[in-house]
């Protein structure tokens, strides 16, 4: 089976982005360069996971190898909706990051969920099943690969964690999101709120 690496070493964007109200909203992360468009999609809380650990990489980076590491973005950058059309490439299943120490970049790659990751096995495995357990899992999913400096990891940071907030405000008791209408919330014994 064939794969595709969708590589973007630098993308002229990158960011992350939703389609659809809030409560229904689609997460997406985008990238364009060169005249293509790649639309990945994946979940809020990878979303939000992605940028807290961009920011412990780019802290990182800088406490092991001294890289000059921009201040935090206090000026709203790029807040333009996704680039249409917004279509699904793949669902992100792993999200890989690295630093790249000879070119000071930040290396971000998102891979598609793959099928042993869905499947459910039923019964022993056999000695084939076995063999192909020593491979690596993810080689033949598709991926997506993007190169940012530091800068533009801070940007990229900054609109993830705009994005995610973006969405409907936490019930100020239990935390699950409001409703236009409100919500059952558990600390009021499932009474509407």
């Amino acid at each position: 089976m064939t794969h595709q690496v969708h590589a973007f070493e630098p993308p002229e964007r990158f960011v992350a982005g939703t389609v659809g109200p809030p409560g229904e909203r689609t997460f997406f992360l985008q990238a364009r360069g060169g005249g293509r468009l790649v639309s990945v999609a994946l979940e809020k809380v990878q979303v939000s996971l992605l940028a807290e650990k961009l920011e412990e990489l780019l802290s990182e980076a800088q406490r092991r190898f001294g890289v000059e590491l921009p201040e935090p973005v206090a000026v709203v950058g790029d807040n333009d909706p996704l680039d249409t059309p917004v279509d699904e490439e793949f669902r992100v299943g792993t999200l890989g990051l690295a630093f790249d120490v000879d070119t000071a970049t930040v290396v971000i790659e998102a891979i598609a969920v793959g099928e042993a990751e869905v499947e459910v096995e039923l019964g022993e495995p056999d000695d084939e099943d076995a063999e192909d357990e020593d491979e690596e899992p993810d080689e033949d999913l598709d991926r997506l690969r993007v190169r940012l400096t530091p800068e533009a990891t801070r940007q990229f940071i900054e609109r993830a964690r705009r994005v995610v907030n973006a969405g409907r405000p936490p019930c100020p008791l239990c935390g699950q999101p409001l409703d236009p209408a409100g919500h059952l919330c558990p600390r009021h014994n499932g009474y509407h709120r």
